[in-house]
């Protein structure tokens, strides 16, 4: 799995994902106190691999993401991507792998949203922000 960095990936944004792919995750997996890990997706129009560091919780063997966007109106493109092409490349600290994507279920939400917002209590901020249902995002290694 070869990352580029995009040329809009700007700031610190850019300067996490370099540290994390320089020393394979040994500085910028842990972001603010907080376990990253670089998300890559696959454009659902462009077939574009676009990669994105974001905070992730743990439920047994499944990763879990949430597709906050700190709020805003619309999803991001990571998560409307993988709501199309659902095979996603991960990276977490020096480990690489090819997994499948999903959101998590109404019925599997509210535990697994609980255990995410413990991790960054933000999400509960961004969620009351928005009108939209902010989703969590289930990752199992294929």
């Amino acid at each position: 799995m070869t990352v580029e960095i995009p040329a809009q990936r700007a700031g610190w944004i850019k300067e996490h994902m370099e540290a994390y792919l320089r020393t394979n995750g040994e500085e910028g997996h842990s972001w603010r106190g907080v376990p990253t890990l670089l998300l890559t997706t696959t454009g659902s129009k462009t077939g574009k691999q676009t990669t994105t560091p974001l905070i992730y919780g743990r439920d047994g063997d499944r990763l879990l993401v949430v597709a906050s966007k700190g709020g805003a109106a619309d999803h991001p493109m990571w998560y409307k991507n993988l709501a199309r092409n659902p095979g996603v490349e991960v990276q977490v600290q020096d480990k690489k792998f090819k997994a499948q994507a999903h959101t998590a279920t109404a019925e599997e939400k509210a535990p697994l949203w609980t255990a995410m917002a413990g991790i960054w209590p933000a999400y509960n901020d961004y969620q009351q922000r928005t009108q939209r249902e902010i989703p969590v995002v289930i990752i199992e290694e294929s």
